[in-house]
């Protein structure tokens, strides 16, 4: 009797735990299904707000899932994509309470409107210059208000003196000639490819030192010696740009604690600072042992040394610091990078580069000592008259700006609630980011052709003729057009030219070429090519 009922009370308590583990089963089903179901019309959700939005827009992370896939692949190219999806304008949503949010544009209206139009509405703004202050302080770039305006009415007053023109010409001529052509003609000599952004980006480094702080860093030379400052600043802007990309939160965090990006950040900069401060403490020297009687020097640094502050006392060695990192910013990295594009585009359209000897052999053969004879052999410098004719090569200059511009995309805020012309809605505070690299890629714009190499659309009966600001806004537009637009064309078409005339540039095969996420356009691996001189005969056009 005991056994039988041990028995029925051992088989009660097997059934009482099937229906338990059945009970907490189906329990667990009902949740995995509510979870599911969830996670599905979130998806979904999410999904179908690309329609409206571009991207797909999640709880919480906002759209950062697919700009972590942007960043994984191009980030200008899909930049491009979505604004060409979205007519022009799309609003970018972050994570909830980071600082991502903003409305990104390439739309020629909106472009007008935020850089001309209302440009006491649009300034860099608080966002912008907290973003990159560490690197570029208060200098021309991330100035706003009364010190954008000192410092762009000094500088504008000397970029336009004759003075300030001979000096920068003259420079440029002894460094092509005395530095950029003999590196070249060593390369050939010694059967070895070379890294042509490289070399362009030194060249560019030593002008600018030249003329705008009057000091020779000799960074172009036989043997193209390792310069520290150049690779610290490459870094630091590499670095900086990673910030408008990351919430604030998180790289002020990191910065605290000296991590990732932003340790290197700190590294870069300090070598730049090392730079900076090194020739401000040279000129200073300088002009502390210079007599009234002596020529005054004429570079922009000692401009600026002589001048006073607001309380009339001299401008201090961080402003002038500043001064010198935003103006090799300006004037090394933007033209030597659209020089780089524009060299491997040549190999890409080889008879845009014969049109562009062309061009350049016919004012040569103008000259009345080439029609008395002289060869390829002689010395041939460009005379800037010369340079000026050159409407084709500046077409194919501008060309390659519009498609490959220095400068991808740049920034603003808005100050008070606005309505750009294309009826998108500004709050104040809103960040505004205008995509220039897309601007050239959008049919809206250029035409179906858009995404070609095509120098013709510049040229009106054979001349060059210049499009609006706002269409083409390598140089950007408005009151903070480029001051040095005019110098960078100039010095852009004399380098091009010289090269051309005496070398044929092949891009070394299998070398990938690919931008670089930086504050300029660098190309990632750099520009590696083999030089092949030409042969007399490439230089007879009739």
């Amino acid at each position: 009797m005991n056994n039988v009922t041990t028995t029925m009370s051992s088989d009660e308590g097997v059934v009482g735990n099937f229906v338990s583990r059945r009970l907490f089963f189906l329990q667990y089903l009902h949740v995995l299904e509510f979870v599911v179901a969830v996670l599905v019309f979130v998806v979904i959700n999410s999904l179908r707000q690309r329609r409206r939005y571009g991207l797909p827009v999640w709880p919480f992370l906002g759209m950062v899932p697919s700009l972590v896939s942007g960043l994984r692949s191009d980030l200008y190219e899909w930049i491009s994509d979505i604004l060409c999806e979205q007519n022009g304008t799309f609003r970018f949503k972050g994570p909830w309470f980071s600082s991502l949010n903003c409305v990104v544009t390439a739309d020629p209206r909106n472009l007008e409107h935020l850089l001309k139009s209302k440009f006491s509405v649009f300034p860099k703004g608080p966002y912008f210059r907290d973003t990159v202050r560490d690197l570029l302080g208060d200098g021309i770039f991330n100035a706003d208000d009364e010190t954008w305006q000192r410092q762009r009415k000094t500088a504008s007053i000397e970029f336009h003196s004759a003075k300030f023109r001979q000096l920068t010409t003259e420079s440029l001529l002894e460094l092509v000639h005395a530095r950029l052509l003999p590196v070249l003609e060593n390369a050939v000599n010694q059967s070895i490819s070379i890294d042509l952004q490289d070399v362009l980006l030194r060249l560019t480094f030593d002008n600018v030192c030249m003329t705008a702080f009057g000091v020779d860093p000799g960074c172009l030379r036989l043997g193209l010696p390792e310069i520290p400052f150049a690779k610290a600043f490459e870094d630091a802007t590499e670095a900086t740009l990673l910030r408008f990309v990351t919430p604030t939160c998180v790289w002020k965090t990191m910065r605290c604690l000296d991590l990732g990006t932003e340790k290197k950040l700190k590294k870069s900069i300090k070598g730049v600072d090392e730079f900076a401060e090194e020739v401000i403490r040279t000129r200073k020297k300088e002009l502390s042992l210079q007599t009234e009687d002596k020529k005054q020097r004429s570079d922009l640094l000692t401009v600026f040394m002589r001048l006073k502050d607001e309380q009339g006392k001299p401008f201090s060695d961080k402003f002038l610091r500043d001064i010198c990192v935003n103006f090799i910013l300006a004037g090394r990295d933007t033209s030597s990078v659209a020089l780089s594009w524009f060299f491997w585009l040549l190999e890409k359209n080889p008879v845009v580069e014969q049109k562009i000897l062309a061009e350049i052999c016919k004012i040569v053969n103008e000259r009345d000592d080439m029609k008395n004879g002289a060869d390829l052999k002689s010395p041939l410098i460009f005379r800037p008259e010369e340079i000026k004719k050159m409407d084709y090569l500046q077409a194919s200059l501008s060309e390659a700006l519009r498609l490959y511009p220095s400068v991808p995309v740049d920034h603003k805020e808005v100050v008070e609630d606005d309505t750009f012309p294309d009826g998108t809605l500004l709050k104040k505070g809103t960040k505004v980011i205008y995509a220039i690299y897309a601007m050239g890629r959008m049919e809206a714009i250029w035409g179906k052709d858009c995404r070609e190499y095509k120098p013709e659309r510049w040229l009106r009966d054979g001349r060059y003729m210049s499009e609006s600001a706002y269409k083409f806004t390598a140089f950007n537009g408005g009151p903070r057009l480029c001051l040095g637009k005019d110098f960078a064309y100039y010095q852009m078409k004399f380098v091009a030219a010289s090269i051309l005339y005496r070398y044929r540039v092949e891009v070394v095969k299998g070398h990938v070429v690919v931008p670089k996420l930086a504050l300029t356009m660098y190309m990632k691996h750099g520009l590696k090519v083999n030089l092949i001189k030409r042969h007399e005969s490439e230089l007879q056009f009739t």
